[in-house]
């Protein structure tokens, strides 16, 4: 499944990070994450809620949707979801009007409409804090309702403007995520996470075959 350069890239990755107290998945993910980026430092901003890791598998395994805040995070996603459990995959700005509201985004438009169509998505969040304030506002009383809510929350918006704040209403929520600490982000790391997440889900599944 994986190509021989990503192998050699994980062996130096390893040797590089030396022990990081992560195990199984959580390691996979940030692997993949480092992989990506390029950066060796990532691990100390890199958050999991208990269990996050463990649902986010169950419902990719069970061919979950997956939603993304933009078209980049989900091409990076389809190429992995379509070798492992075909998982739908879209970016909300599918759902998104042509114009922003006044006041609004696009970003927070399309996650309340995208979030209606598919209230038990995988959810990532690389490049719009806004959408991810918008699906917490959103599920705030379904959560507390035990309703239909997502499985999961990748929350990895990057930049300066809300980001920080985003991240830390996603960690106070109680939902399933993972997330990462500070500016860092972006469309690259949110889908890096997921398929992390899906590869390891396939090769469990194909171990217990």
């Amino acid at each position: 499944m994986d190509h021989p350069i990503f192998t050699e890239s994980v062996r130096h990755i390893r040797q590089c990070l030396g022990p990081t107290g992560l195990d199984g998945v959580h390691q996979d993910v940030l692997e993949r994450l480092v992989h990506s980026s390029g950066d060796l430092t990532l691990g100390p901003a890199l958050r999991f809620s208990p269990g996050a890791c463990e649902a986010g598998m169950d419902a990719l395994a069970a061919g979950a949707v997956i939603l993304t805040d933009t078209a980049m995070a989900a091409a990076a996603v389809r190429p992995m979801a379509g070798r492992t459990f075909a998982n739908p995959v879209h970016s909300i700005l599918d759902w998104a009007p042509a114009l922003a509201p006044e006041g609004g985004t696009r970003s927070a438009e399309g996650m309340a409409a995208a979030l209606a169509a598919h209230p038990r998505a995988v959810v990532l969040i690389g490049s719009a804090p806004t959408a991810l304030e918008r699906l917490l506002q959103l599920i705030a009383g379904p959560a507390a309702r035990g309703e239909a809510v997502p499985p999961l929350v990748i929350g990895m918006p990057v930049g300066f403007v809300g980001v920080e704040r985003s991240k830390r209403h996603l960690a106070e929520s109680g939902l399933s995520q993972i997330r990462l600490e500070g500016s860092r982000g972006g469309a690259g790391l949110a889908a890096a996470a997921v398929n992390a997440l899906l590869r390891r889900a396939w090769l469990d599944l194909d171990r217990s075959a």
